[in-house]
């Protein structure tokens, strides 16, 4: 069966790649599914059982998942030179399965088609050789017709784990096998239209254009046909015309006609016209119709600026790998379009296919909704040139190597004819991450000669400027702001985009607000955010099905959890991150005053008159008013609308909310979806408190505990425990614990990354491991006070101080903190161990979701309640999560409504979670977390940014850390509810 092939041997008898267009003749289905179970042996040619169609063989329990970033997935099994074949673990499928062809069909030509095959196949029929084929994301497919025989034929398809084509398919993701996009045969009429490139050229003034439509039009015999062909938009007849041609086996001609004041197709108006090509004979008698999507749209580079219809335009975009956590790459249509909805709905307007070509629904959903595409060629080779973070090029490929030539200029065409008539597609990109060379500058070439309308992305020539010309843009990845402000201030030779930026793993995209602000440089083009969703695969461990991530399978080499990037969960709930990225990559920022607002109007095309604006008070959770107005707001442009609100004087603060929204129902979100919003609060000054009834408060001052009474409240202060362990009301204890100054967070996957936890390790020990010094008792008729001196261990001259002022009503607390230098922490605060049935909070803040200093544009001032169990981020990776940044006031309490509130005349920080920082930290998976014992109030001053520039290095920016010099003092109350 296995047939020898030459090291450069990359396809045998696989035809090639065509338009992906849809046609159909009366009464016949060209295309038959052949999607479900095939008969399956796996590593040998007996012992068959069943596999479904599409999927992966890993995920149908045949081998491993194995999870590699940059490293190659026989790094230390086999020392191979690139182009070597692995011996090891390379496993193989035989997928079988009885096929029929239809009666319809009869006569004419049978091909096969593997949508997705990982990595090579290998195909018989009736047990005769038909063909070969790489290249896992464009079609492999084979014409079946001398092999076929009357009645029943059986198919049969080795597919093999890794071949020679998987040196270039090094993409940092899951390394699968198997058949996992749609199968099909097909066939065509007598006469067909085997393929088209509609070209719609728009003219530099975008009143007109010119649509060019190559087709190639196949016959079995000379035959003399009509050609109609028309355009329609809503149903209207723009264009009909008709040509009569005598085709003589293969006929390659062109159209050309002229369309005037063309509706123009952007993200923002995907305006689509349909093309109907009719082939009939002489007679009459339709032969084939065939419909395609047009959009009409002018993208070019005009003086280094990138111009779509004749607008600078930036991209919201993100990086998407298909994935799905229980599928892999075998996605649905339906997980498809739940993904389109979600970055509309979230104001992204822009998709990098990462790092290979989609499937072709991708694509259709695209053009339909209004989505900007960066289609990649399946072309990586990172860890052929990149081995532990230095660049090494003595292995690296493609290269100028001309072994490997052909074949990247084979995955490049097959991608271009496969996906060539679709608007949304606006740059054709060379790969990821492959370095460079002239193999490369030669598919960008060739990609240019070949499409007129598109411009061609290839970020390796940062690495390497030998032909810098392989790319139309200036394209980096993970650039810091100051870079690319260098870039832009000096004489930019490019437009600037950012393919790969504000790296999302775990708790992250931090500054990402900093990036938004470059957009007031011209050359200036957004970017795409790493990346879409995490890559975690669904596990059962102890009976329960979990996400797990690379490591998890026993899967070496590996890289762990570095495939959870995603600002989505790998089964697609949403993380925190997407409440401050849909607010930043708004097309309206609001800036919002007491007395008024002003819009701008970021959009290219869109009047903010096609959405509605609301304009609301709230003081705390009572909404006060609310006004719907229609604001007339050009593309481009400001105003300043004066607002006319009833006059307050309540105590209290108030918030001024102006939002955007959805005017009608969209395909992705229904009437009233906001789009963005802008707050403003101010404080109508409370009156002074009055002077708290301090009648029947007592110091109980104890061998080994200092009491404070109140007719309200009872607190208890261990002197050989060192914090307070008790606050009872009601008879009713509330806390499990004591209580303790912290200064330590579980680390990010980002802290880990730049090693915080090595820069700053004191600051855990000085956590759980603290002396105290001297308590200080001081008693008043107004209140009592107690002080405790704590020795942090890990540094000399550096101390912390609490102090309990016990009135009748509340406790006020003031924490200090004393160094005799200066030193950064992560944070600043306290933790409170309160009893778990305290399972409920609320709060005065900003919110819903988790916020940090360096990323809470997306925060909403507000009055929140949640219930503690979900306040935890379910990151794979437990770290710090449930952060509440500018918080006025907080609320624990029972289910009876039996708690405290915490306030401060300073806005403050709060998380409330099951579990500790310390049992975070310890924890390699969310389902390692203990259950919970107690509830973990942590009340902080300040936390240090999440940062998020990258995962593997940098740091915190400097204005979002937390630095001591000298004292630093926290200072809340607490009062009983």
């Amino acid at each position: 069966m296995k047939k020898n092939y030459k090291q450069e041997c990359f396809r045998v008898n696989r035809e090639k790649n065509y338009s992906d267009h849809n046609y159909f003749s009366k009464n016949i289905e060209w295309k038959k599914s052949l999607n479900g179970r095939w008969s399956f042996s796996y590593d040998v040619e007996e012992n068959w059982t069943t596999i479904e169609v599409p999927s992966h063989m890993e995920l149908e329990g045949f081998g491993s998942p194995q999870y590699v970033n940059t490293m190659y997935p026989w790094d230390g099994k086999e020392n191979l030179i690139p182009g070597d074949i692995p011996k090891r673990n390379n496993h193989f499928g035989i997928y079988e399965k009885e096929i029929e062809v239809p009666r319809e069909w009869e006569g004419r030509p049978v091909y096969i088609s593997f949508q997705g095959v990982e990595s090579s196949i290998e195909l018989y029929c009736n047990n005769v050789f038909v063909g070969y084929g790489e290249d896992s994301f464009t079609p492999n497919e084979f014409e079946l017709t001398p092999f076929l025989k009357k009645g029943k034929n059986k198919i049969r398809a080795k597919v093999t784990k890794w071949c020679r084509g998987s040196w270039l398919e090094d993409q940092d993701f899951w390394r699968f096998s198997g058949i996992f996009r749609d199968v099909f045969l097909y066939s065509f009429p007598e006469v067909h239209i085997r393929d088209i490139f509609i070209c719609p050229k728009v003219d530099r003034s975008l009143e007109k254009a010119d649509l060019e439509i190559d087709l190639q039009i196949e016959s079995s015999k000379k035959e003399k046909v009509h050609l109609e062909y028309f355009l329609i938009k809503n149903k209207k007849e723009i264009l009909k015309n008709f040509k009569v041609i005598e085709v003589d086996k293969i006929l390659k001609f062109k159209i050309n006609e002229t369309i005037l004041n063309p509706k123009l197709w952007s993200a923002e108006c995907p305006n689509l016209y349909e093309l109907k090509l009719v082939l009939k004979r002489e007679n009459g008698e339709v032969i084939e119709n065939v419909i395609e999507k047009v959009g009409f749209r002018r993208f070019e580079i005009e003086k280094n600026i990138l111009k779509l219809n004749g607008k600078k335009i930036v991209f919201k975009g993100i990086n998407r790998h298909e994935f799905s956590c229980d599928k892999g790459r075998a996605i649905t249509e339906k997980e498809m379009l739940w993904d389109i909805k979600f970055l509309k709905a979230n104001n992204f307007n822009a998709v990098r296919c990462s790092h290979y070509p989609n499937q072709k629904r991708w694509y259709e959903l695209c053009d339909e909704y209004g989505i900007y595409v960066i289609d990649e060629v399946n072309l990586e080779t990172h860890g052929t040139w990149q081995i532990l973070g230095k660049i090494r090029t003595e292995k690296v490929i493609p290269n100028n190597d001309p072994m490997w030539l052909d074949n990247i200029l084979d995955r490049a065409k097959s991608m271009f004819n496969k996906d060539k008539n679709h608007p949304s597609i606006l740059f054709w990109s060379c790969g990821n991450e492959s370095f460079g060379g002239e193999n490369l500058y030669k598919m960008s070439e060739m990609l240019r000669d070949l499409d007129p309308i598109r411009l061609v992305h290839y970020e390796g020539v940062f690495n390497d400027r030998r032909y810098d010309k392989t790319s139309d843009v200036e394209s980096r990845m993970y650039a810091k702001v100051e870079e690319i402000e260098r870039y832009l201030k000096e004489t930019p030779e490019k437009p600037f985009l950012l393919c790969e930026y504000s790296h999302a793993m775990g708790n992250s995209n931090g500054n990402l607000y900093k990036y938004i602000e470059l957009e007031k440089y011209k050359n200036y083009h957004g970017g795409f955010i790493w990346d879409y969703i995490d890559q975690s695969l669904l596990k059962i461990v102890d009976g329960k099905k979990v996400l797990v991530s690379g490591g998890d399978f026993e899967d070496r080499p590996t890289d762990y959890n570095f495939c959870t990037n995603g600002i989505l969960f790998g089964d697609r709930k949403l993380s925190p991150k997407v409440q401050e990225i849909k607010q930043l990559f708004s097309n309206f920022n609001i800036e919002v005053k007491k007395d008024y607002f002003i819009i701008k109007n970021k959009s290219l095309f869109t009047n903010l008159t096609e959405y509605d604006v609301y304009i609301e008070v709230f003081r705390e959770k009572e909404k006060l008013y609310f006004e719907k107005v229609n604001i007339e707001l050009a593309p481009g442009k400001s105003k300043k609308i004066d607002l006319n609100l009833p006059k307050y004087k309540e105590e209290g603060e108030y918030v001024i909310d102006i939002s955007i929204h959805l005017k009608r129902n969209e395909k992705f979100a229904k009437k009233g979806h906001e789009i963005s919003f802008g707050q403003f609060s101010y404080l109508i000054k409370e009156k002074k408190e009055k002077n708290p009834n301090n009648r029947g408060i007592e110091l109980v001052n104890g061998d080994f505990n200092i009491g404070v009474i109140s007719n309200k409240f009872e607190v208890l202060f261990s002197k050989l425990y060192g914090g307070m362990i008790s606050l009872k009301t009601q008879n009713k204890e509330m806390l499990e614990g004591i209580t303790t100054p912290n200064f330590w967070r579980a680390p990010t996957d980002n802290d880990n990354g730049n090693k915080m936890q090595y820069r700053y390790a004191i600051w855990k020990i000085a956590s759980l491991y603290r002396t105290v010094e001297e308590i200080k008792i001081e008693s008043k008729k107004e209140y009592k006070k107690i002080v405790y001196i704590y020795n942090l261990v890990g540094k000399s001259g550096l101390k912390c101080e609490i102090e309990y002022k016990v009135y009748s009503d509340k406790i006020e607390v003031k924490e200090s903190l004393i160094s005799e230098e200066e030193m950064e922490l992560p944070l600043f605060g306290m933790n409170y161990k309160f009893l778990p049935e305290f399972r409920n909070i609320e709060w005065f803040g900003l919110g819903p979701d988790e916020t940090y200093i360096d990323r809470c544009k997306g925060g909403r001032i507000g009055v929140y309640n949640q219930e503690v169990k979900n306040q935890l981020t379910k990151y794979i990776k437990p770290q710090e999560c449930g952060n509440h940044v500018k918080t006025r006031w907080l609320k624990l309490y029972n289910d009876n409504g039996l708690g405290i509130r915490v306030s401060s005349q300073d806005k403050f920080e709060f998380s409330a979670l099951n579990n500790s920082v310390h049992e975070l930290e310890e924890a390699k998976h969310i389902y390692e977390l203990p259950k919970s014992k107690r509830v973990n109030l942590n009340i902080n001053k300040i936390q240090m940014g999440v940062g998020g520039d990258d995962s593997w290095g940098a740091k915190t920016h400097n204005e979002f850390l937390v630095k001591l010099k000298g004292k630093m003092e926290f200072n809340y109350k607490i009062e009983i509810l």
